[in-house]
């Protein structure tokens, strides 16, 4: 799905990834889940690209959700993986704490379960080998990458700013379609290691100038990533 001339979703309000295209190349931000890879390379088809032409991989955490197919780039194509030094374990092993769930209504839920379990979720195939990042990075990929730390959901969450899609990815440092409720709008996300901290983090969109706000999950919010943190921090909308 093409948002704007430099910035392509893949997946759904489920899950999704994100690709940054410029004359460069591609940049991915999440790589969702392994049965994304389809979806991954038909966007790329019809961009008259493969996925010799992505560069690298950001995550914006170590979660299983967002690993998808950030390996088989790596392994296949040579493709680095970029993820918070603070995630990087999380990346390469699974190692996390157990987290609460939070709110939950069983059809959005199972709707959850059965979608990750058809793009082939289980088994988990994390990362190798990962490049970590820190708060402040400006990565040499393909729309210059900002890192902007928000830990909370985990330790290492970042958001990644991209000037040139006019655009933050958010991961799960926020959600506009909560995955075990169906809750749609601005709201913090579900499974997340420290919520006091990942609000406190949210004020970090206030340095951001951007148009487009994309969460990992939920459908792409189009507007002020400051007014976006604040409507979660006060109780979504």
């Amino acid at each position: 799905m093409k948002l704007g001339p430099h910035l392509h979703r893949i997946g759904n309000d489920i899950v999704a990834a994100y690709l940054v295209v410029t004359d460069e190349g591609v940049t991915v931000v999440d790589a969702g889940l392994p049965g994304h890879w389809k979806d991954l390379t038909r966007e790329l088809e019809g961009l008259r690209l493969s996925p010799a032409d992505v560069k690298g991989v950001i995550l914006t955490h170590g979660d299983s959700d967002h690993l998808g197919f950030a390996e088989r780039l790596r392994r296949d194509h040579g493709v680095p993986v970029f993820v918070h030094e603070a995630d990087a374990e999380r990346a390469r092993t699974g190692a996390k704490p157990k987290t609460a769930a939070g709110p939950m209504r069983l059809g959005p839920t199972l709707g959850f379960f059965w979608y990750a379990l058809r793009k082939r979720a289980v088994p988990t195939t994390y990362v190798k080998e990962v490049t970590a990042v820190q708060d402040g990075d400006v990565l040499d990929l393909p729309g210059s990458p900002v890192i902007l730390g928000m830990p909370g959901h985990s330790p290492g969450s970042i958001a990644v700013h991209v000037p040139v899609a006019d655009a933050v990815f958010v991961g799960d440092a926020l959600t506009t379609r909560h995955v075990l409720t169906g809750r749609v709008g601005m709201q913090p996300a579900p499974f997340t290691d420290d919520p006091a901290q990942a609000s406190a983090s949210l004020g970090r969109l206030a340095e951001v100038q951007a148009s487009w706000v994309l969460p990992g999950h939920g459908a792409p919010w189009r507007g002020s990533p400051a007014d976006v943190a604040a409507a979660v921090r006060t109780g979504g909308a």
